[in-house]
């Protein structure tokens, strides 16, 4: 693949996961940074880049794990 087009998706992911970090709220700072981890992911595969690889896989199961925890209080709470 065409180095210009790997480089884009990690600053994709970059620029996802600093938007995240200026939303209100944990809910859509989780969700926009699992997003991006996803990218992140990608990207690492594209580089073949085990730490990158391993590092969001697991930030993606927790946020995946802190969206439900949070969608599961709020259902209690309506």
């Amino acid at each position: 693949m065409n180095p210009v087009i790997i480089d884009s998706i990690g600053y994709g992911a970059l620029v996802i996961n600093l938007y995240s970090m200026s939303t209100k709220g944990e809910y859509k700072l989780r969700l926009i940074s699992l997003i991006a981890n996803i990218g992140y992911i990608f990207y690492g595969v594209l580089i073949s880049a085990p730490p990158i690889i391993i590092g969001c896989t697991i930030a993606v199961f927790l946020h995946g794990f802190h969206i439900r925890r949070l969608r599961m209080k709020n259902n209690r709470n309506d």
